[in-house]
């Protein structure tokens, strides 16, 4: 099944890492959504918050899957959070992939970020359940990203019975 998946990622440190793993899924023909230019980025930025929460949820509308691309600095960024909350509002089924392994555009790598499925948690019958207890993470390059993706994809959609 064709999914349209929303890439959730910290624009500025990551894109060029983020850009890699989507490139990989566009090119199977497949839709991939969150990205942006950085000209549209900057303008977007500069009218508030109103604006930038408007082109997420833009971004998440018709979207069965999110997939947050972990950075060294993900987890501690405000609108990757609000992305993870609105993508669980809509039933998006959720996986983390951690790309600080991926090469940047001068070969460098990153140091490995937190989970940002760490903190935030679901109340499951009084309980607190976080987050990175439910949806699976992976390393692009250790897990085999490039030929695994799909597979990855449609696990995460099938958990949150799409």
């Amino acid at each position: 099944m064709a999914r349209k998946v929303f890439f959730s990622f910290h624009y500025k440190n990551d894109v060029w890492r983020a850009n890699q793993v989507r490139n990989s899924w566009v090119t199977q023909g497949k839709e991939a959504a969150g990205f942006i230019d950085a000209a549209d980025f900057e303008k977007i930025e500069k009218e508030g918050d109103a604006a930038i929460k408007r082109w997420i949820d833009n971004q998440l509308s018709g979207t069965s899957v999110t997939v947050v691309l972990i950075g060294a600095e993900t987890s501690k960024r405000k609108w990757i959070q609000y992305e993870i909350e609105e993508s669980l509002k809509k039933g998006n089924g959720l996986l983390g992939i951690y790309i600080h392994k991926c090469p940047s555009f001068d070969g460098s790598t990153d140091r490995k970020g937190e989970n940002p499925f760490d903190r935030p948690y679901l109340d499951r019958n009084g309980r607190k359940v976080y987050l990175s207890e439910v949806y699976k993470t992976y390393d692009w390059i250790d897990d085999n990203g490039r030929e695994n993706l799909g597979d990855w994809i449609e696990s995460a959609a099938k958990q949150a019975g799409k």
